[in-house]
């Protein structure tokens, strides 16, 4: 599979113990029940991260950011962060993993006593499942570059759906994914309610316009850790950034394009609706914050205790 989230095969992954609500299992064995809530209605929240060197990058991060949506949600996880920082070493020490690791962490509502919406109806605690794989992003993403296409789906707003909860619920995100698959592109890029660009299915947009660096306000898209990173990076090493409301035709117009998310990083774009950008192959701007972005994991990912 090649895309954002694109990864190359590993074979060591059939045989990988998965953390499900304290136990190792292996994961033919690991099963949740069909009237859980994550089944049922896609009630939970989660989290993607990247073991580096033996450590989890910027796991607080990713824990202040789970904790929050949790709790937005009424979702007792029943551990505090450090419970759970234990819980997810424990899963990759068990693996024997030390590089090249993606975890998934989901914690959703729990059991239900029949499949309907109240959360009342839930009869146990929270069903926590922490899946460890050996998963590198495909090569050839990085190499030719994302092909993207504009859906007709668009980013909603809180008072709709809170794309700031990273939530387990993800239809119209999955509905613009089918779409931009069918048209042979890699991810889709949406627009916000007003016409404006938010960001694509799965990972946040940039484009860069004589230098400088823009991307959306964040309104109505997840506001990604990577992301955030990427903001923090332009600004310190004087790269021009705006977190702004542009509109596609400013996208077609642009110089460079790239995406940014836990598991890629920096990901260039090639393409936008058929059409190159102005930079072509070279992409200087893209090209230094990939290598900026490196630089910053692995003096996060440094060695020493985690």
């Amino acid at each position: 599979m090649v895309g954002s989230q694109g990864f190359v095969p590993d074979p060591r992954n059939e045989q990988v113990k998965i953390w499900l609500n304290g136990e190792l299992v292996l994961r033919s064995e690991a099963k949740v029940s069909v009237f859980d809530a994550g089944f049922v209605l896609g009630d939970g929240v989660w989290e993607g991260l990247r073991l580096i060197n033996g450590r989890l990058a910027f796991l607080k991060e990713h824990l202040d950011r789970l904790y929050s949506a949790a709790k937005v949600l009424a979702i007792d996880i029943g551990m505090n962060r450090e419970e759970m920082a234990r819980a997810l070493y424990r899963t990759v020490e068990s693996n024997r993993m030390h590089d090249g690791v993606h975890v998934r962490l989901m914690v959703t509502r729990g059991i239900k006593i029949t499949p309907n919406q109240d959360p009342r109806a839930t009869i146990s605690g929270p069903t926590i499942v922490i899946v460890a794989e050996h998963k590198e992003p495909h090569p050839e993403s990085r190499e030719r570059g994302l092909v993207l296409v504009t859906s007709p789906y668009r980013t909603s707003t809180p008072d709709v759906f809170d794309m700031h909860l990273n939530t387990h619920s993800r239809l119209n995100l999955v509905q613009a994914l089918i779409q931009a698959a069918a048209l042979g592109a890699d991810e889709a890029l949406m627009l916000d309610p007003y016409g404006h660009v938010a960001s694509c299915n799965a990972t946040n947009f940039f484009i860069v316009r004589g230098g400088a660096v823009w991307t959306s306000t964040g309104r109505f898209c997840f506001k990604g850790i990577t992301r955030g990173h990427v903001v923090e990076l332009c600004r310190q090493h004087g790269i021009p950034v705006e977190e702004r409301d542009f509109t596609l035709a400013e996208a077609y117009s642009a110089d460079e394009a790239f995406v940014t998310g836990t598991f890629g990083g920096v990901t260039p774009v090639a393409t936008l609706d058929g059409r190159e950008f102005a930079a072509g192959a070279a992409k200087p701007v893209t090209s230094r914050l990939g290598s900026l972005y490196q630089d910053m994991l692995s003096a996060e990912c440094a060695a020493g205790p985690h």
